[in-house]
């Protein structure tokens, strides 16, 4: 029987969100405006296969039941349908899903479910190509939303579209993605924009709470649906009359982190018991043999004594939020 990752404030943690790069390869407004820039990290630093083979087993004993592939954009590794087969190995993970720009998405998605992606997640911040092409620097709009087609195609039967909600950007254009989902089965979930590292600027003239989509829904019979415990942040509602649902990921709003559940480890093996405001716990060292998983599972295990309460958003720490896909689960 699985140890369960429980803190000290009796959260259980059965979700953990693996970054396996950090390139991408679009220049969102919001997240990476000059394009990306390594920082001194070449591509030959992030986890290897037999890596993320090893810290996905640790997780799998401790009770993890999901994972999420995350970038950057995990779509870049050549080797990311070996790394959807190598998660695909523990039994105990039900849920592997990604995060993903779209850009590859009509392309691999069959092989990527073939190799036992289970769920997808697509970037989309306007339905308007224009804008999209505005806020992501990147004129495939079409290529995207053929990703989205191309996905039910291959048998996913919803898939989740991420959008950050932007004051004078894209706020206005409920009604256009709340018609876009009504014969569809996608979740389109807004996500608050946050003040990342360098983005004070950008957050104080764009940023809206999701409250506002949020009355909107209500006031129009859409209903609040209950929550599973290895599902994402997002407050989901479900409407009769729609295929389609919405979900709103508000960081700021009182007691998000009440119901955390998820631990994040980034590509270069390091584990951050919070999205927001720490440096995280280096594993690497620990993930070079396959003698080495007992320690492993030790050391995720002691560190998550230190998770704290709440993240501190409010206080302006933003800590490692520079890319607001780390949230989209």
């Amino acid at each position: 029987m699985a140890t369960q990752l429980t803190d000290a404030y009796a959260r259980k943690f059965f979700y953990l969100r693996l970054s396996i790069t950090d390139v991408c390869n679009f220049r969102c407004n919001y997240c990476l405006p000059d394009g990306y820039k390594p920082h001194g990290v070449a591509n030959k630093s992030f986890l290897n296969v037999d890596e993320i083979r090893r810290v996905t087993r640790a997780f799998a004993a401790l009770g993890t039941e999901k994972v999420r592939l995350t970038g950057g954009e995990p779509s870049l590794r050549k080797d990311f349908t070996d790394i959807i087969a190598a998660v695909r190995e523990n039994a105990s993970i039900r849920q592997i899903a990604v995060t993903t720009n779209g850009y590859r998405l009509a392309r691999d998605i069959q092989q990527w479910r073939d190799a036992g992606l289970t769920a997808v997640n697509v970037s989309v911040d306007s339905l308007d190509a224009r804008q999209f092409h505005a806020i992501t620097g990147q004129d495939k709009f079409r290529q995207v939303m053929d990703g989205i087609d191309a996905a039910f195609a291959a048998g996913f039967e919803r898939v989740k579209v991420n959008t950050v909600l932007m004051r004078g950007v894209n706020h206005h254009e409920l009604d256009t993605f709340l018609a876009w989902i009504k014969p569809r089965p996608i979740q389109l979930r807004f996500i608050e924009l946050m003040e990342t590292g360098d983005g004070g600027e950008l957050f104080r003239k764009h940023h809206i709470s999701g409250k506002t989509i949020r009355d909107q829904l209500l006031a129009r019979g859409w209903v609040h649906q209950l929550r599973s415990r290895s599902d994402g942040p997002a407050q989901v509602f479900c409407h009769p009359d729609y295929a389609g649902e919405i979900g709103l990921i508000m960081p700021y709003e009182k007691d998000f982190c009440a119901s955390c559940n998820r631990l994040r480890v980034s590509s270069v093996g390091n584990l951050h018991l919070c999205l927001f405001g720490e440096q995280g716990i280096s594993l690497r060292d620990l993930l070079a043999s396959d003698e080495q998983i007992d320690e492993l599972e030790a050391r995720i295990a002691e560190a998550l004594t230190h998770k704290k309460q709440t993240h501190f958003l409010h206080d302006g720490d933003t800590g490692i939020t520079q890319n607001l896909s780390y949230i989209g689960g």
